[in-house]
């Protein structure tokens, strides 16, 4: 699912949960997602108020993430991806 999040776009932990067949957690996506492959654009999915968790893990893997997303034309302003411009539900 995550592989259908187009370039320029994010979702949520909360929205993939949500869309799945059988439901799940926002938290638990992120589980998820801290050990998917790296051919998964993991930088796409964000929090639910468009900060990017993952520096919870690694400082420098908020870094990263939104290297990508700059790099994809992501609206990005103080650390903080502009939900109400890029949101893609899945």
């Amino acid at each position: 699912m995550v592989r259908t999040i187009p370039k320029g776009s994010c979702t949520t932990y909360g929205d993939l949960g949500k869309a799945l067949t059988n439901p799940v957690s926002g938290l638990l996506v992120g589980r998820w997602m801290a050990n998917c492959p790296q051919d998964i654009p993991w930088w796409r999915v964000v929090g639910k108020d468009g900060r990017c968790p993952v520096w919870k893990r690694d400082p420098s893997l908020e870094k990263l993430q939104l290297e990508h997303l700059a790099a994809e034309g992501v609206p990005v302003k103080d650390g903080q991806v502009d939900l109400a411009v890029c949101l893609y539900t899945p």
